[in-house]
Formats: C-alpha cells, sequence, structure tokens
C-alpha cells in the first residue's frame, strides 16, 4: 500500500434494529476513510450512533448494509475461521475500564488471554515475557502482574485495557470513549499514553468521544454524527476553524474555555429529538436548527463537499 493510503474503507454502512414502533435507525448510510497511521474522531451526542459504528468496524454486529474494507478485504465476506484471524489485527479499547475487564483473572491472566485464545505464542515463558513487554509500554508496573481489577485505580485499569488491545500487535483499534469515565487528571494521562503508543508503533484509530476538547488534540480529522449520519466531516484544525453545519456550531460553542471575557456566545438548542425510529424524509436536526427553512422539513441533505476535505450535509451550504 501506498504512504496513507486508507487502512479502513467504510461505504454506506448501516444498521438498523427492529423494534414494536419500527425501524431504529441507529447508523444510516455512513461512510468514511481512515488512513494508514492517522486518528479519526467520531463525535456527537450520546446515541447519535458513534459506538455502534466502531462496533460494526469490528464486526460484533453485523451490518444491515454496506461495506467495511480493511485493507481493500470486506470483512463482512470473511468466515468465522478468517474473521478470528482478522481479529488480530483490529482491536478496542472500551469505555468502562472495570465492567470490560474480568474480575476473576489476574493483570497478566488478562493481557495474556488474547494471546493464549489466537495461540500466537505456545510457550507459557515466552507468553508471559510478551506480557511483562507491553505491561512496560503502557506504564504498567510489572509488580502489579498478579493483582486483580478491583485492587487498582481507574487510570491503572484502563492501561491494562490498553495492553490487552495491544498485546496482538495489531494495526486498527477502535477506541469507544476511552477515557470518559476517568477522573480529568487521569485522561490526560491515558491519551498521552495512546498518543505516544500509536507514534510507536504506527496505529490507526478510530477515536469515538464526546468531549470535544480531547478530539481536537487528538485527532487528525474529525468527523460529527447526528442521528446515525455523519453531518459534518474534515481535518481537525479546519473544523474548529470552520464550523459549517449549525449542530457543529452548536457543539463548539460548549466547550467550556476557562476565559473571563470575549467568550464565543453559547448557542443554546431547543427542541425535541428527532425520534430515531421510522425517521421522515427530512433533516434529522431540522427540529432542534436555529436556521432551519420549509425545505429543511421536506428534504434530507446530502454530504457533500464544501472545501478542501471538507464536507458538510446542510441546505445553508448549498
Amino acid at each position: 500500500m501506498t504512504e496513507n493510503a486508507p487502512l479502513i474503507d467504510v461505504r454506506g454502512l448501516t444498521k438498523y434494529f427492529a423494534t414494536k414502533r419500527g425501524l431504529l435507525h441507529a447508523v444510516d448510510g455512513v461512510s468514511f476513510t481512515i488512513s494508514e497511521g492517522k486518528t479519526l474522531g467520531l463525535v456527537g451526542e450520546s446515541g447519535c450512533g458513534k459506538s455502534t459504528t466502531g462496533r460494526l468496524l469490528l464486526r460484533l454486529i453485523e451490518p444491515t448494509s454496506g461495506q467495511v474494507l480493511f485493507h481493500g478485504t470486506d470483512i463482512a465476506s470473511l468466515s468465522s475461521g478468517e474473521m478470528r484471524d482478522m481479529r488480530k489485527k483490529m482491536q478496542m479499547i472500551f469505555q468502562d475500564p472495570f465492567s470490560s475487564l474480568n474480575p476473576r483473572m489476574t493483570v497478566s491472566q488478562i493481557i495474556e488471554e488474547p494471546l493464549r485464545l489466537h495461540r500466537m505464542i505456545e510457550d507459557r515463558d515466552e507468553r508471559m515475557n510478551k506480557v511483562l513487554e507491553i505491561m512496560d509500554l503502557v506504564g504498567l508496573s510489572r509488580r502489579l502482574r498478579n493483582t486483580y481489577p478491583h485492587e487498582l485505580d481507574g487510570g491503572r485499569r484502563q492501561r491494562i485495557g490498553v495492553a490487552r488491545a495491544l498485546v496482538l500487535d495489531p494495526e486498527f483499534i477502535v477506541c469507544d470513549e476511552p477515557v470518559s469515565a476517568l477522573d480529568v487528571s487521569i485522561r490526560a494521562q491515558i491519551l498521552n499514553l495512546m498518543g505516544e503508543v500509536q507514534e510507536q508503533l504506527g496505529l490507526t484509530l478510530l477515536f469515538i468521544t464526546h468531549d470535544l476538547s480531547v478530539v481536537h488534540h487528538f485527532s487528525d480529522e474529525i468527523a460529527v454524527m447526528y442521528l446515525g449520519k455523519i453531518i459534518e466531516k474534515a481535518p481537525a484544525d479546519e473544523l474548529f476553524a470552520h464550523p459549517s453545519h449549525p449542530y457543529t456550531e452548536a457543539l463548539l460553542s460548549a466547550i467550556p474555555i476557562p476565559r473571563l471575557h470575549d467568550r464565543p456566545k453559547r448557542i443554546i438548542l431547543r427542541g425535541e429529538i428527532t425520534s430515531p425510529v421510522n425517521l421522515p424524509k427530512a433533516c434529522r436536526f431540522a427540529t432542534r436548527c436555529p436556521k432551519v427553512m420549509s425545505r429543511c422539513h421536506e428534504e434530507e441533505p446530502e454530504l457533500c463537499e464544501i472545501g478542501p476535505n471538507h464536507q458538510a450535509a446542510c441546505f445553508l451550504l448549498d
């Protein structure tokens, strides 16, 4: 592959869930690419489909339609045996570092388990050496190898989650709000750790979060989701300098800025959030948009190029 070629190529990815009232549109026609060694930040409110998208990329749940290409291979076409091999290259760091760890296993057993399940290193001593190397890499003291998750603080638990994801030497990692459950002081440590590890190992990341101040400094590109759709996507600096969609503007205005004067005006969103079940053919943000037009209630805007590598879905930009 050429330098910065797409490692992940997502095309029209869709996931609907059947409910008593109809189809819930969790992810609806999402498309994007992530180049090798780069980070795409995926942001939006709770319930917008961020985590579902991350799970679809790893085929932890099956898509309703669409494709996820990894090195040009559609992972949906792989058999269970082929997908098992693929999982060595695609890993996930979960949001809650406590509930995602087995409380009956020690730190070393948790990190060792992927190696054992995938039979990557048969010799037990070699496996333990690999575990200790990864613990060193993520800043976990070797003396903690026989401790249990409940004996550790949140930061160390999340380091275990990072170590477990790295032990198979993956190429791509989905980070599903990996710092949202941590104290503010610990968040910076984990983010710095992930940045160092990414640079050292050349990892490609999908970084899912609702914290825009975090995603700005950690991502190369940012995609903003609203009710299952990507409504704006741009390089991180470009998105923060020139937000184009009214929803993106509202999100950015909510970031706390430690200044007494010259604070940007806060945009308050009013109105009801559109139900994701049986969505009408209209802009999904129309019921809350401060700049809504009559056309917004009659048509759904498409994601269009509005500048170099900058896309947005809004009739105001036509």
